[in-house]
């Protein structure tokens, strides 16, 4: 058994709450910006000030008052990535209520269960659809007593009601506030089964973000630090940024529309950037893809190969050579500069979480310029307990544990966490809670080692360990993450529990396919018809046979299946996170597995 401890970095404050947080940061700074607001499409950014996004979260909190939200009470908001949002979000913890954050994805009977299982007083939801959405399921929800839009002037309605509403009683609730107390109740996405209500408090939040603002000073605490959300804010990473920004002074953007992305970034030009690993895969996909064909294509491969040589040479005990400086320092002034412009010219770190990022993509971005920061986390653990430092970056891990958090990773490979940032329990299952704590520690499920300065690295998860026929223990991840990195490649399932070899099932991106096909000189076909065509299936071969390259011959992939539908939320096989609900699609597609195995040389 191997255990490191990181300490805390700020003293743990029992009184401490997400709303006093923020009156703290309007008595030393409420003159300074909190936020950006963007006017209309493709328009400016407006700053919002300290003072008034505090008098805008009195204003809506005190409509939320007169419209008989108690402390403690629950309120639901389903709505896309947007500043009212996190202004809503901030209104009721003023309030003394509970934030339970609902995809705006999320189906009728999600938002059954989530709502009936935390007991939402009161829903806010962006669109008259996501109304329709709730409507589907009201009359199943008896202590729901009303649903506002905010496509309908939600907030207009909850200010003017609140009118009468007296500032000192908002105060009184949110200094009511402790530590302790119950701040959202999130529902973890679930690759299986119903999702389970995860209690965080404001403790967790508070000592989570107080500690970051120190720990991670140089990414999130500097005079010009700015960051630019797309991730849903029903997912923990993204809720625990827009707390994190009121402590560390971070200018907060939001952006709710992932297809306007780049010129979003362009626009807003955000310090630090955070997303899943699809993501970085995507840019980088994409760049390689517009590079076109020909000289072009060279020089783009050209130089992606010198940055990553250049990253890896970083880490040697002898650095980078004179030449390889010099070729980088072309490839910079050639390409580098260009993609960093991608992401709005002024990203100097990215914040990676939710998957494996991989070696390839982590030397990939700091070749170019912007320092990945890969770190890993559990909606039980608040977001972040592991993260790579600024100072000391071993690509390929996690980092170490978060400043005033422990890891141990057992002697079965299982990785344990400890500290302020750990969850409460789940609602209404005492028996899971009892399972996932132990001794005060969290059993996250997943799998790990820890090396000699305690840096993490995740070889997958428990649950999702595959056994061979001959007895061979294989971790899918980092076979599908490899893979996932093909232009040509959207999902990966790796199979092949009590089977005699290793399979996958592998979907195509038909985002990339059209830009791949004219760049290997192939005519325009859809999806189906390149699933079965031998250049499309000889490039996948090819991309199997580099994904092999991290494994063993007994862990390596032989024979895949090209699926002509990809996994989406739409279709029930991915989860809000973008990650695979493994279970469906091995109970689905059974057929299609069977089939891997029908023929069994390989």
């Amino acid at each position: 058994m191997r255990e490191f401890h990181s300490p805390a970095l700020v003293p743990a404050d029992p009184g401490a709450s997400i709303p006093s947080m923020l009156a703290d940061r309007l008595a030393r700074d409420p003159r300074g910006v909190f936020a950006e607001r963007q006017t209309g499409f493709g328009g400016a950014w407006q700053p919002v000030t300290v003072q008034a996004f505090v008098a805008e979260v009195t204003a809506v909190a005190k409509g939320l008052v007169a419209s008989g939200v108690q402390p403690g009470d629950r309120v639901a908001i389903m709505s896309r990535t947007r500043y009212e949002w996190t202004l809503v979000d901030f209104a009721v913890w003023a309030a003394g209520g509970v934030g339970v954050p609902v995809y705006e994805t999320s189906s009728a009977e999600q938002v059954r269960w989530i709502a009936s299982d935390a007991g939402v007083r009161t829903a806010v939801v962006e669109t008259p659809a996501h109304a329709a959405v709730v409507a589907q399921v009201r009359d199943d929800l008896p202590d729901l007593t009303e649903v506002l839009v905010l496509d309908e002037g939600a907030l207009t309605t909850l200010v003017q009601r609140g009118a009468d509403v007296t500032d000192e009683e908002v105060e009184r609730r949110w200094r009511a506030t402790r530590a302790a107390d119950l701040a959202t109740v999130i529902y973890t996405s679930g690759t299986t089964g119903r999702p389970k209500g995860v209690e965080l408090t404001h403790g967790n939040f508070v000592e989570l973000t107080r500690n970051g603002a120190v720990g991670l000073a140089e990414v999130v605490s500097t005079p010009t630090s700015r960051t630019l959300l797309f991730m849903p804010l029903a997912h923990v990473f993204a809720r625990f940024i827009e707390v994190l920004c009121v402590t560390s002074g971070a200018v907060l953007g939001h952006t709710p529309d992932t297809r306007n992305l780049l010129p979003d970034l362009a626009s807003f030009r955000p310090t630090f950037v955070l997303a899943v690993p699809r993501v970085f895969e995507k840019v980088y996909n994409a760049a390689e893809q517009k590079a076109g064909t020909g000289a072009r294509l060279r020089l783009f491969r050209w130089a992606a190969k010198v940055a990553i040589a250049h990253s890896r040479a970083r880490d040697t005990a002898g650095g980078p050579s004179a030449a390889l400086t010099a070729q980088h320092r072309l490839a910079g002034a050639l390409v580098h500069k260009r993609l960093r412009e991608a992401l709005g010219g002024r990203a100097e770190y990215a914040v990676s979480g939710g998957a494996p990022l991989g070696e390839r993509l982590g030397h990939f971005y700091r070749g170019i310029g912007v320092h990945v920061l890969e770190g890993y986390g559990l909606t039980e653990t608040s977001a972040a307990t592991a993260v790579n430092r600024p100072e000391l970056t071993k690509i390929g891990t996690v980092g170490p544990a978060y400043p005033g958090t422990a890891l141990r990773v057992d002697d079965d490979g299982a990785i344990w966490v400890q500290g302020p940032h750990v969850f409460r329990g789940y609602r209404n299952q005492p028996e899971a809670t009892a399972e996932a704590l132990v001794d005060g520690w969290f059993r996250t499920g997943d799998l790990g080692t820890l090396d000699e300065d305690g840096y993490l690295r995740i070889t997958g998860r428990s649950k999702e360990i595959i056994v061979t026929a001959g007895g061979k223990n294989v971790a899918p991840a980092v076979l599908e993450d490899r893979l996932r990195g093909h232009p040509l490649v959207s999902q990966v399932v790796v199979v092949g529990d009590q089977r005699p070899f290793i399979g996958a099932l592998v979907t195509l991106d038909a985002e990339m396919l059209p830009g791949w096909l004219t760049t290997h000189g192939l005519p325009p076909m859809d999806v189906v018809a390149a699933s079965t065509h031998p250049q499309v299936l000889e490039a996948l071969d090819r991309a199997v046979d580099r994904a092999n390259e991290a494994v063993s011959r007994a862990e390596s992939i032989r024979k895949i299946r090209v699926l002509t539908t990809d996994f989406t939320e739409a279709n029930g096989y991915l989860t809000p996170s973008l990650k695979v609900k493994r279970a469906k699609v091995l109970a689905d597609l059974a057929a299609d597995v069977d089939a891997l195995y029908v023929d069994t040389r390989h």
